[in-house]
């Protein structure tokens, strides 16, 4: 079975500025994938190859054993593109935009008037169909700009940011609509510098950097690797946190932090669970008055900073370089 999206040693220059510096890279099948990396880290490069908008400088690039280049065509097929901003019609109704795009898939009109309704379901915009677009929220317009790449039922959707600028509850509701499509069978991958996105949505996570790929990996393997768990606990007040630091004493991997001003306890362990339970039982034992304690895994923040040096938002975005007098777009 061939790999959903493999790359190997793709290249991509934009005049002097290199997007893709050389990416090596194999995706599975049948996984909600995101492409994590700051601004200009060459995300939309690589989404755009693969959706065959630009054509690699070198290397080669396979989605679902089509050559990117040489079988261009076979690749639209099997694709889906949604890109940072919504490309819906607000003059018309959301089942009209949706009936409109499958009839430029080529379906007739009355197949094209069903493929608009299943995906009306499946994105929970049936009450919304037959009101103009117009009169949608930023969340609603994405959602159904979401439908509007999957009436042609692709096997791979490419979503390009697809939460960027959006309020927090239009995110979650597009997150809602992205898991939905997941779990139904449609492979999805997703590029976000949104760390908290990422974590949420992905079972499969790949960081770019620099037009390179830093690290691959579940979320969980990528924060294994970025540190140790931490239990941290919280207590009523000073003397509290006083006696929490004298019963914890030697506890963990490392000395501990201890914020006075919050009443905070934080140690590094590498027992998991288990120290969870080893501080509680002794924290009780002693009669300790805790509001909070809980186990913190590294969060992908951390894995992006110590892989990096900067945080996921740090690079300016990434910009073609402007044409010379005569060149084509």
């Amino acid at each position: 079975m061939p790999a959903l999206i493999e790359a190997l040693g793709l290249q991509k220059h934009f005049g002097k500025t290199t997007a893709l510096a050389g990416i090596d890279l194999a995706l599975p099948e049948g996984k909600i994938t995101a492409i994590l990396g700051p601004n200009g880290a060459g995300k939309t490069t690589l989404v755009r190859a693969v959706a065959t908008l630009i054509r690699p400088d070198a290397g080669r690039l396979l989605v679902l054993g089509h050559d990117s280049v040489r079988e261009s065509m076979a690749v639209r097929r099997l694709i889906g593109l949604a890109g940072q901003s919504a490309a819906v019609e607000p003059a018309m109704t959301g089942r009209e935009n949706l009936a409109m795009v499958a009839r430029l898939y080529g379906a007739r009109r009355i197949a094209a008037r069903a493929a608009a309704d299943q995906v009306l379901s499946q994105l929970g915009l049936d009450d919304a169909a037959d009101r103009l677009v117009r009169t949608y929220s930023g969340g609603m317009r994405r959602r159904l700009d979401l439908g509007a790449s999957l009436v042609g039922s692709p096997r791979l959707l490419l979503l390009d940011e697809p939460t960027s600028g959006l309020d927090p509850r239009s995110r979650i509701e597009l997150w809602d609509a992205i898991r939905v499509l997941g779990a139904a069978g449609t492979d999805v991958v997703l590029t976000t510098q949104y760390l908290d996105e990422a974590d949420q949505l992905a079972a499969r996570i790949v960081i770019i950097d620099q037009g390179r790929v830093i690290a691959e990996g579940t979320p969980g393997e990528l924060k294994s690797e970025a540190g140790t768990d931490r239990v941290e606990l919280r207590t009523r007040d000073g003397e509290g946190l006083a006696l929490a630091a004298a019963t914890l004493a030697g506890f963990g991997d490392a000395a501990p932090e201890i914020d006075v001003a919050t009443h905070r306890f934080s140690v590094a362990t590498s027992d998991g669970p288990r120290s969870l339970a080893i501080a509680a039982t002794r924290l009780n034992d002693a009669g300790v008055e805790i509001e909070d304690l809980t186990l913190r895994r590294p969060t992908l923040d951390e894995v992006f900073l110590s892989l990096t040096g900067h945080a996921a938002t740090a690079e300016p975005a990434e910009k073609p370089t402007k044409r010379r007098k005569g060149e084509s777009k």
